[in-house]
This record gives C-alpha cells, structure tokens and sequence, in this order.
C-alpha cells in the first residue's frame, strides 16, 4: 500500500485534500490526521471493518479501546444513551479542547471501538483539519494515536511516517501539534468522576467545574476484558531504548548519569532530556534541550519529540527528571513512567 501524503495549511486546510482525505474514511479505509493533542489514525467510527484495519496497522491489541471524534456535539446522539449534566458543564468549558468523555454507549457503537464495554470515550478535537476531516467525512471518527502500538506517541507527520507508512491509506500532514501528550480521559459514569489517563487537561481545571475528582491508580488486572480508556497499560510511550528516570532535579539527574558512566555507559551512549535552565558537567552526553524546568505545557509539547530524537540518535539509554505530579506534569510523568516501564531492564530508580 502506498500512503500518500497530503500538506496543507493547519490554519486554513485545503478542500480539495480534506475531501479525498473524507473519501477514503467514507470508503472504509484509514487516514491520519493531526489534532492539538497528536496525530491521529482515522477510521469511521460505525463501521467497524475499517476500525479493526487499526488495530492491523498499529498491532493494536484488541482489549484497548478507541476515542471517538466528533466535529460537533449533535453527533453524540448517534454515539451516547445519556448524556449528564456534568459532560454539558464541560463540554462548554473545554471542548473543543484536549478532554475526553467516558460515557454509556449506544448499540450502534461496534464493539471494535469500545473493547467490548457498554461505555465509548468522545472528544472534539481542536484543530481546523481534524474538524475539517470529520465534518467532511459525515461520520464519527475512531483515532488512536497514528502510531505503532506501545510507541511514543507522533507529534508530527514524518513521525507517523516513520511507524506506519505502508500501512495507511495517506497523512494530512500540518505541520507539528501544539499539545504534544494526549488527551485526559475522564469518566463520568463513575462517582466522583475518574480520570483514566492524565492528558492536555489538567485535575485542578476539572476540578473547577467537576468538584471532587479522582486519578485511577492502575488498570484492571485482567486487561482481557477491555480497558475502560486507551493509555491505561503500565507499559507504553516507549522508545527502543531503555528510559530511565531521576528525580526531579538537576542533582538526582546527574546522580543517574553518573551511575550510568560507572556502569559502562559511554558519554555518548547516554541521551538526556534535559530541562533548559539545568547545566550538566558532563561532557559528551546527547542532549535534547526539553523546555524551561517548571513550564510543563512547553515540556509537553516536546516531550514525545525529544524521545524519538535521541532515540534516531542511536543512544543506548535515555534518562529524564521527572516532574511533580501538578498541572500537565501529571500526564509528563504518567507518560514518562510507563516509557520506563517499558525496557524490565530499568526502573524509576536510575539502575539499569
């Protein structure tokens, strides 16, 4: 198969693309597009031939469910039985925007999208080719991160490129994505809500409008049954190489790297996400400079960009601070600590 490549204006998209792009969605087959968050890989969401082409082309596993993206909020009526008062409440403060709703679905939903549960997690994206896309299309939109499945998650095209060309039909490409983590998922069928994956929506935001929320602190034990949300795996986000984390600040990164070297490690073999206030003695490491310590929506924007950058700079081993867990440090250390989680050679501890 070949993918082709479509690049247009992420501020004014091109009609023409976005209509060849909704062609194929239409006709069963699978687009990636990009969203605030990341790039996304499109099937339409009732058709549920096209939506198990995702999981082929990711190596999905099928008990990981797949957000749905609408354009608007009438499309929840063919998606959703009810819809609560809380989801009104924050729909009109954050959509279109980076959140995702866990709700009770309607039959209609394939089992494909939602792992098999009676429940289906929908967002509206904010980005002008996503809303394009589905508007164009006529139809809801399942999108997982356009990724190989367990992979950092792509912020540009070449990324999606480089996982899954071949694979898919074609990439809207628009330029990098401004989020840069994923979505947070909250359920609300649950009482208080819960948040099933930290994301570009902070807890204390949701907390505005939600009062008392709170954070899963693991997936099921038997993830055959279906995870109620994607991004639930203690292993995911990860790089070729292991990821190992310090804590958050310049000593404990220089404590890790230096039992690295003593280890064996060369200089050059170790890359390092390193803030860009930090200086290091070291000489030698591969260093991607990762965003100002404390500016966490910055360091999200990079974060998946800064692993699959060292990563393609052949280093054997990556070490990153970890952030407090407050604001969008929550979905950087969620994202970071099941990277390390990853590689069973390495824990949050720095010890290979």
């Amino acid at each position: 198969m070949e993918t082709k490549v479509w690049r247009i204006d992420p501020k004014s998209p091109d009609p023409k693309a976005i209509t060849e792009a909704a062609e194929i969605i239409r006709k069963g087959g699978l687009v990636a597009f990009p969203t605030e968050t990341v790039y996304g890989l499109g099937a339409n969401a009732l058709d549920e031939t096209a939506v198990r082409k995702i999981f082929a082309a990711k190596e999905r596993p099928a008990w990981d469910p797949i957000i749905v993206h609408i354009c608007d909020l009438t499309m929840l009526d063919c998606l959703v039985e009810d819809v609560p008062e809380k989801f009104t409440e924050l729909a009109s403060r954050f959509m279109p925007g980076p959140l995702t709703v866990v709700m009770r679905k309607k039959a209609i939903v394939p089992d494909a999208v939602t792992a098999g549960l009676p429940t289906v997690a929908v967002r509206v994206p904010n980005h002008p080719v996503a809303l394009a896309l589905i508007k164009a299309a006529g139809v809801p939109i399942a999108a997982p991160s356009a990724n190989r499945f367990g992979r950092p998650s792509p912020t540009t095209a070449e990324h999606v490129l480089h996982d899954l060309a071949g694979r898919i039909d074609g990439i809207l490409d628009a330029g990098p994505t401004q989020v840069g983590v994923e979505s947070t998922v909250v359920d609300l069928t649950k009482t208080p809500p819960v948040i099933l994956r930290p994301g570009g929506v902070s807890k204390e935001r949701l907390e505005e409008v939600l009062g008392e929320v709170v954070v899963a602190s693991k997936p099921p034990s038997d993830i055959e049954v279906g995870l109620p949300s994607p991004g639930m795996m203690p292993r995911h986000y990860a790089p070729s190489v292991p990821v190992i984390l310090a804590d958050g600040n310049a000593s404990e990164l220089e404590k890790v790297i230096g039992q690295l070297k003593s280890q064996g490690y060369e200089p050059s073999q170790i890359g390092v996400l390193m803030p860009e206030d930090w200086l290091t003695g070291e000489e030698g490491l591969v260093i991607f400079r990762w965003g100002k310590w404390g500016e966490w929506d910055k360091m999200a924007q990079k974060l998946f960009e800064g692993l699959r950058w060292l990563e393609r700079q052949g280093v054997s081993a990556i070490v990153a601070p970890l952030p407090p867990p407050i604001g969008l440090g929550l979905a950087i250390r969620d994202r970071l600590t099941k990277a390390a989680s990853a590689n069973s050679a390495t824990n949050c501890q720095g010890n290979p």
